[in-house]
């Protein structure tokens, strides 16, 4: 598994893809298992709070995610249902754009839909960091980068980014 990046152009047209919808009719539970946890495992190594499936090149519309707390969330075919409130800046990165931190407008409550892995489905009321790597996350599957919405950015100098992977980190969000 590897992490898709806007330094390649061809990892770059997979993470602007629109997603299709994760079809459970071709899916094997435990193939899906083994890839959730491989998903859960780089997010960690990557030292991340969410990955989505056009970070590691694939085109179906499915994320992991994680709170600092430790809650884990596997979406499958999710879908923002609810907002809450006026958007809010919120600070974040990106695992998919290294180095790069900004200001990204964010609702500070929403409420996600989609399905687990074994294809039940999921309703989660969400607020703070976790509204906002769903978020984060939900436009990953439309093809959206963070970068695309930043209000303001900044980069790390290369040698706080030297030999290793940046974002989706708490504080800078995602």
């Amino acid at each position: 598994m590897e992490l898709h990046t806007i330094h390649n152009k061809e990892h770059e047209k997979i993470l602007r893809t629109t997603c299709r919808p994760f079809d459970f009719a071709h899916a094997d539970k435990k193939t899906l298992r083994a890839l959730v946890t491989e998903m859960r495992k780089r997010m960690h190594e990557w030292r991340g709070v969410g990955l989505a499936a056009t970070q590691i090149g694939r085109t179906e519309s499915f994320f992991v995610a994680q709170t600092p707390n430790g809650k884990f969330y596997a979406l499958f075919n999710p879908k923002i249902v609810k907002t809450e409130g006026k958007p809010v800046l919120m600070e974040e990165g990106c695992l998919s754009v290294p180095g790069v931190y900004g200001e990204v407008p964010r609702y500070e409550e929403v409420v996600i839909e989609g399905t687990d892995h074994n294809n039940k489905k999921v309703k989660v009321k969400a607020w703070g960091l976790l509204a906002q790597i769903f978020q984060h996350e939900t436009d990953h599957l439309k093809g959206v980068l963070c970068v695309d919405k930043m209000k303001t950015s900044y980069t790390l100098p290369a040698a706080q980014r030297a030999g290793q992977h940046e974002a989706h980190e708490h504080p800078h969000g995602e």
